[in-house]
Protein backbone atom coordinates (compact mmCIF):
# COMPACT_ATOMS: atom_id res chain seq x y z
CA UNK A 1 0.00 0.00 0.00
CA UNK A 2 1.13 3.57 -0.88
CA UNK A 3 1.77 6.20 1.42
CA UNK A 4 -0.99 7.89 -0.54
CA UNK A 5 -3.83 5.08 -0.29
CA UNK A 6 -2.71 4.78 3.62
CA UNK A 7 -4.14 8.31 3.86
CA UNK A 8 -6.52 9.09 2.20
CA UNK A 9 -10.17 8.80 3.90
CA UNK A 10 -12.43 6.22 3.25
CA UNK A 11 -16.54 6.12 3.52
CA UNK A 12 -17.53 3.51 6.09
CA UNK A 13 -20.98 2.30 6.76
CA UNK A 14 -21.95 3.32 10.36
CA UNK A 15 -21.35 0.46 12.57
CA UNK A 16 -22.70 -0.49 16.01
CA UNK A 17 -20.80 -0.94 18.48
CA UNK A 18 -23.19 -3.05 20.87
CA UNK A 19 -26.30 -5.02 20.45
CA UNK A 20 -29.59 -3.98 21.99
CA UNK A 21 -29.08 -6.34 25.16
CA UNK A 22 -26.39 -4.09 26.28
CA UNK A 23 -28.32 -0.76 25.77
CA UNK A 24 -30.74 0.56 28.57
CA UNK A 25 -32.32 2.72 26.27
CA UNK A 26 -33.54 1.86 22.37
CA UNK A 27 -31.72 2.02 19.53
CA UNK A 28 -28.16 1.62 18.20
CA UNK A 29 -24.93 3.38 19.34
CA UNK A 30 -22.40 3.94 16.44
CA UNK A 31 -18.23 4.36 17.18
CA UNK A 32 -18.17 8.09 15.56
CA UNK A 33 -14.96 7.89 12.92
CA UNK A 34 -12.18 9.76 13.92
CA UNK A 35 -9.00 11.63 12.44
CA UNK A 36 -6.37 12.68 14.79
CA UNK A 37 -4.05 15.03 14.00
CA UNK A 38 -0.79 17.01 15.26
CA UNK A 39 0.89 20.32 15.29
CA UNK A 40 3.67 21.81 17.99
CA UNK A 41 1.16 22.61 20.41
CA UNK A 42 -1.34 20.48 20.10
CA UNK A 43 -3.42 17.43 18.87
CA UNK A 44 -6.95 17.69 17.14
CA UNK A 45 -9.43 15.16 17.35
CA UNK A 46 -11.92 15.36 14.69
CA UNK A 47 -15.19 12.74 14.92
CA UNK A 48 -17.44 12.43 12.66
CA UNK A 49 -20.51 13.01 13.93
CA UNK A 50 -23.51 13.63 11.00
CA UNK A 51 -26.94 14.73 12.47
CA UNK A 52 -25.95 15.85 16.38
CA UNK A 53 -27.00 19.76 17.72
CA UNK A 54 -24.17 20.97 20.16
CA UNK A 55 -27.19 20.57 22.48
CA UNK A 56 -26.95 16.82 22.30
CA UNK A 57 -23.44 16.15 22.16
CA UNK A 58 -21.38 15.36 25.93
CA UNK A 59 -18.08 15.35 25.88
CA UNK A 60 -16.65 14.60 29.66
CA UNK A 61 -13.41 13.83 31.23
CA UNK A 62 -13.05 11.82 34.23
CA UNK A 63 -9.88 10.40 35.49
CA UNK A 64 -7.86 10.96 32.26
CA UNK A 65 -10.68 9.32 29.91
CA UNK A 66 -11.90 11.65 27.39
CA UNK A 67 -15.89 10.28 26.62
CA UNK A 68 -18.10 11.62 23.73
CA UNK A 69 -21.08 11.14 23.53
CA UNK A 70 -23.93 12.13 21.05
CA UNK A 71 -27.56 11.37 20.12
CA UNK A 72 -28.53 12.00 16.21
CA UNK A 73 -32.28 12.15 15.52
CA UNK A 74 -33.89 11.04 12.95
CA UNK A 75 -34.03 14.41 10.23
CA UNK A 76 -37.70 13.98 9.18
CA UNK A 77 -40.25 16.38 10.58
CA UNK A 78 -43.30 15.05 12.06
CA UNK A 79 -45.67 15.37 9.58
CA UNK A 80 -43.06 13.30 7.32
CA UNK A 81 -42.79 9.85 6.79
CA UNK A 82 -40.16 7.14 5.62
CA UNK A 83 -40.47 6.19 1.73
CA UNK A 84 -37.22 5.12 1.60
CA UNK A 85 -34.08 5.81 4.31
CA UNK A 86 -30.66 5.02 3.82
CA UNK A 87 -29.30 7.55 6.99
CA UNK A 88 -28.90 5.83 9.90
CA UNK A 89 -29.51 7.63 13.31
CA UNK A 90 -29.24 6.97 17.39
CA UNK A 91 -26.50 7.54 19.39
CA UNK A 92 -23.00 7.82 19.24
CA UNK A 93 -19.79 6.74 22.00
CA UNK A 94 -16.47 6.99 22.07
CA UNK A 95 -14.01 7.18 24.58
CA UNK A 96 -9.63 8.26 24.87
CA UNK A 97 -7.82 8.05 27.46
CA UNK A 98 -5.72 11.26 27.24
CA UNK A 99 -1.88 11.33 27.89
CA UNK A 100 -0.18 13.24 30.70
CA UNK A 101 1.02 15.10 27.64
CA UNK A 102 -2.02 16.77 27.42
CA UNK A 103 -3.30 20.33 29.07
CA UNK A 104 -6.41 18.59 30.44
CA UNK A 105 -7.75 22.09 31.51
CA UNK A 106 -7.40 24.06 28.90
CA UNK A 107 -9.21 21.61 26.24
CA UNK A 108 -11.44 23.12 23.79
CA UNK A 109 -14.05 21.92 21.39
CA UNK A 110 -16.20 22.95 19.05
CA UNK A 111 -19.09 21.61 16.43
CA UNK A 112 -19.41 22.13 12.69
CA UNK A 113 -20.52 21.12 9.80
CA UNK A 114 -21.34 17.41 11.48
CA UNK A 115 -17.50 17.03 12.53
CA UNK A 116 -16.45 17.76 16.17
CA UNK A 117 -13.30 19.24 16.78
CA UNK A 118 -11.90 18.36 19.62
CA UNK A 119 -7.97 21.01 20.29
CA UNK A 120 -5.98 18.88 23.20
CA UNK A 121 -3.39 21.42 23.76
CA UNK A 122 0.03 20.16 24.75
CA UNK A 123 1.74 20.94 28.43
CA UNK A 124 4.55 23.12 27.52
CA UNK A 125 7.19 20.40 28.50
CA UNK A 126 5.85 18.44 26.08
CA UNK A 127 5.77 21.04 23.21
CA UNK A 128 9.20 21.37 21.25
CA UNK A 129 11.38 23.91 20.95
CA UNK A 130 14.77 25.72 20.09
CA UNK A 131 17.19 25.89 23.01
CA UNK A 132 19.54 29.25 22.58
CA UNK A 133 23.09 28.19 23.43
CA UNK A 134 25.26 31.20 25.09
CA UNK A 135 28.80 32.18 24.54
CA UNK A 136 30.53 31.20 27.83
Amino acid sequence: MTDRESKELQAKEKTAVSTPAESTKPGPVFAPAVDILENEKELILLADIPGVNSSDLSIDLNDSVLTLFADAEPPEKPNESDIFREYRTGKYFRQFTVSEAIDQSKIEAELKDGVLHLHLPKVEAATPRKIAVKAG
